[in-house]
């Protein structure tokens, strides 16, 4: 942007307010399962023992004015991403025939097209968001810069990623902020049509306190019909904020989903039930054609910044995976890990971590053949 302002036309962008942005993200990965049979549910690096490029991404945006209280401002976000990670970010109706036909392994996609409506003298600020946004709660972010670690818990990797829809959020006071929106649904677009696209319902409400040191967040991400559908989980959220001090902090987020009608893999009878790209349930009977089909987990995270450039994190998390239709296998996981981050100047970040995790009921690893994985990796992000 310092070149844009610098060139032909540069008063212009720079009085616009629209930047153009984005990042190289690239990393590796040691793991003790086989490159045949992959690291997951571990994400996003699936591919054992192997480099990857993670994201290409490129951002367009105007971000509204929201420090005043006296008139209206507007902005927009355009974010096209590139690499491995296209295949967590992928929504059914957009280019999702790359992995949900093909399965390539990288691939594209517009994480984000939005439109933001800002009135400052409404309430303390008054929000509405309209077009593909990412899907509301969470610690963890998509984009590579967004996020602590290169790696993802498993709470992040089988919630919700993306909706499309209208959301308003306002800002009551100090203290609160309540948040309203519809939807198509969870990762899906809302051409695809029914049973996959239906309206989609959701609303979350923030309380800070202690200047800013605190903050509670839940959310009811998701609620419709709740029947068996391509990523239709009705999903409802806690989250917790806290600084301990100006160098340490702590988040700590919980779930619980569950969608209903899913048919039983362990009866022949429910195979023609299934949908594409939907996983279904290992149901309580053999004999059950469909059953409910619940999972909970909760992660929390210890940051300790030493430096303007160097930080640490402490990851563990807890996900029970209780009739097997997020991960495929019916059983109870943990996981623990230790990152650092390091910056060199101010547009190049490493993040090396150590990951260990653990299924209690099931071999969920290396293609259902072990019950641990351990994973070293490390990814690097060039921001321009």
């Amino acid at each position: 942007m310092t070149a844009i302002y610098g060139g032909k036309d540069g008063h212009w962008w720079e009085n616009s307010r629209i930047k153009i942005y984005g990042w190289m993200n690239g990393g590796f990965n040691l793991s003790t399962s086989d490159k045949h049979f992959g690291n997951a549910p571990a994400s996003y690096y699936i591919a054992p023992n192997s480099v990857q490029l993670d994201q290409a991404a490129v951002y367009v945006e105007r971000v509204p004015d929201t420090i005043q209280s006296d008139h209206f401002d507007w902005g927009f976000r355009v974010t096209q991403l590139y690499g491995l990670d296209y295949r967590f970010t992928t929504a059914k109706g957009y280019f999702s025939s790359q992995l949900l036909q093909k399965n390539n392994q990288y691939g594209y996609d517009p994480v984000m097209m939005y439109v933001d409506l800002y009135w400052g003298q409404i309430f303390q600020g008054l929000n509405v968001r309209i077009g593909r946004y990412i899907s509301l709660p969470d610690i963890e972010a998509q984009l590579a810069p967004d996020n602590y670690t290169y790696s993802h818990s498993l709470l992040y990797t089988f919630d919700a990623y993306t909706q499309t829809g209208i959301n308003v959020t306002a800002r009551l006071n100090d203290n609160w902020m309540v948040q309203v929106g519809l939807s198509a649904g969870n990762d899906v677009a809302p051409w695809v049509g029914e049973p996959d696209a239906k309206p989609t319902f959701n609303a979350c409400v923030g309380y800070t306190w202690r200047k800013g040191w605190d903050n509670v967040y839940v959310c009811d991400n998701s609620t419709n019909s709740g029947k068996y559908a391509y990523n239709n989980v009705q999903s409802y959220y806690a989250t917790w904020y806290h600084k301990i001090n100006a160098s340490w902090h702590t988040a700590t987020e919980s779930w619980y989903m569950w969608e209903k009608n899913v048919p039983n893999v362990n009866n022949p009878a429910a195979a023609s039930l299934l949908i594409t790209n939907a996983n279904g349930a290992v149901c309580n009977s053999a004999v059950e054609l469909q059953c409910y089909a619940p999972e909970w987990a909760v992660v929390n995270y210890v940051e300790k910044q030493f430096s303007t450039r160097n930080y640490l994190t402490i990851r563990n998390e807890y996900f029970d995976d209780i009739k097997g239709q997020r991960t495929g296998y019916r059983t109870r996981y943990s996981e623990s890990m230790i990152a650092w981050g390091h910056w060199i100047g101010t547009t190049v970040l490493f993040r090396p971590e150590l990951r260990y995790e653990h299924a209690y009921d099931a071999p969920a690893y290396n293609d259902g053949t072990k019950k641990n994985q351990l994973v070293f990796a490390s990814d690097v992000i060039f921001h321009f």
